[in-house]
């Protein structure tokens, strides 16, 4: 488990990876980083454990878990716990019982701690002012922004900016470049594959070693890029109208590239079985593919269900070119335009851009439930709520649902038409059926290619 670990003796707590080696008991161990914070220890200024992501292993209640993921995406600084109990199910009362039993830290209280550690990143590694930093990382004032760093870093924002190292601070050439932290293996090339098979035409692109796609903020069409960093981080280059959203669209980010997921403990329990163990050691880094709007990855796949590739993105184009809103100056990165939301596609005629009567029906039922919150694209919901939610769609399967959740970073989430000859054995992948479908799908693509050299031999 990536317990952090703080020492009684110093008021200092470090990753598990750090090279300081306190005596036993003198120590104390937390699942997060918050955690440790509300017990009073400060960061170590060794391994800095800001810099990286406040994920951890997926052994609290389902609910926690669900619960963490939406608050660093956001959820309590567009809202309070009372809101986010109801979105879950229960009350906020409960809600903060579970947190202090199984993390030991309040949903406000990660929340609070999630914003500090972003915002010392933008101190550590941009040139924003204090002001920037401090609104971008979701703070209401300076004043509350300077309380959370002395709370959390015991020194003002200006203090931290001063101690940062030489080698921390990224030039970018235009927008905002950040790092993102992962830890674990990456396997950046997969990645990419599989982007640029499914890339949407005018919306996403993939050149070199980059990824690149519009989105919209506060109603304004921006771009982020996610290129190859180090053996630790992706870079992120953002190209936004405002800063205000920073925290979440970072956040939201790294869901892209699953940067999120306990890679290493999924590993650990799929190695076991006889069938993966090879896949696995042939391929440590291999994730399954995160998308950035689950809506748009779901459209993609319903359209995919009965037309080839090729097709697909034809129709994509056309759609996206008809209804999305148009982002101009970006023909260099081969992007067009944002992806028309749910609400839009809700009540527009989609026949007339060439979908078949059957497609126009899947896709507009698909988006008139998702824009009335019939079908929740969050992460709130529980893995088979959302597949049933989905695959009740006339004309949309069981498979097409299962993986619009794999994308959505359901770690549990099967499709199972391409290797249906598993049979049961997928039941003893649990919960990590995702991983195994992404080696799965390497097997797949892999025979094929091989088919085709041999046929063209």
């Amino acid at each position: 488990m990536n317990a952090f670990t703080a020492v009684v003796t110093t008021g200092i707590y470090c990753r598990p990876s750090c090279g300081a080696r306190p005596r036993a008991e003198n120590t104390r161990t937390f699942p997060v980083a918050a955690a440790a914070e509300a017990a009073g220890y400060r960061a170590c200024l060794r391994c800095r454990p800001y810099r990286y992501p406040q994920t951890f292993d997926w052994n609290a209640p389902e609910l926690v878990c669900r619960a963490v993921r939406l608050i660093l995406e956001g959820a309590l600084d567009r809202g309070n716990e009372e809101e986010l109990g109801h979105r879950l199910g229960i009350s906020a009362r409960h809600l903060r019982r579970l947190f202090i039993d199984h993390l030991g830290v309040t949903p406000d209280g990660l929340a609070r701690s999630a914003r500090a550690h972003f915002a010392r990143r933008l101190l550590d590694d941009t040139d924003l002012t204090v002001t920037e930093v401090a609104f971008s990382a979701g703070f209401g004032s300076l004043r509350q922004f300077n309380r959370a760093c002395q709370d959390v870093f015991q020194d003002s924002p200006r203090a931290l900016r001063a101690r940062r190292r030489k080698d921390d601070r990224l030039v970018a050439d235009g927008g905002l470049l950040l790092r993102l932290g992962f830890i674990g293996q990456l396997d950046w090339d997969g990645m990419l594959t599989h982007f640029e098979a499914h890339a949407i035409p005018g919306v996403e692109s993939v050149q070199g070693d980059t990824y690149r796609r519009t989105i919209v903020v506060e109603g304004h069409p921006g771009v982020l890029e996610l290129a190859r960093g180090g053996a630790d981080h992706l870079l992120l280059r953002a190209h936004l109208p405002r800063w205000g959203e920073l925290v979440h669209l970072v956040q939201r980010a790294r869901r892209i590239p699953a940067l999120d997921l306990c890679l290493e403990r999924a590993q650990r329990d799929l190695e076991r079985d006889p069938l993966l163990a090879p896949l696995l050691q042939a391929e440590p880094g291999l994730r399954p593919p995160g998308t950035w709007d689950a809506f748009e990855t779901g459209v993609f796949a319903i359209l995919a269900q009965d037309a080839p590739p090729e097709e697909t993105k034809v129709l994509l184009a056309r759609l996206v070119e008809r209804f999305g809103q148009g982002a101009p100056g970006l023909g260099a990165m081969r992007l067009t335009h944002t992806f028309p939301s749910a609400a839009t596609l809700a009540t527009e005629e989609l026949r007339q851009v060439g979908l078949t009567a059957a497609q126009a029906r899947a896709v507009g039922d698909f988006a008139r439930r998702v824009a009335r919150g019939a079908i929740m694209l969050d992460g709130s919901v529980i893995l088979d709520q959302l597949v049933q939610s989905i695959a009740s769609i006339d004309g949309v399967d069981a498979s097409t649902a299962d993986y619009i959740a794999l994308r959505l970073g359901e770690a549990d989430a099967y499709p199972k038409a391409p290797w249906a000859h598993a049979g049961g054995a997928s039941e003893r992948w649990r919960p990590w059926r995702a991983v195994a479908a992404v080696h799965l799908w390497r097997v797949k693509e892999t025979q094929q290619l091989t088919q085709r050299l041999e046929g063209a031999a």
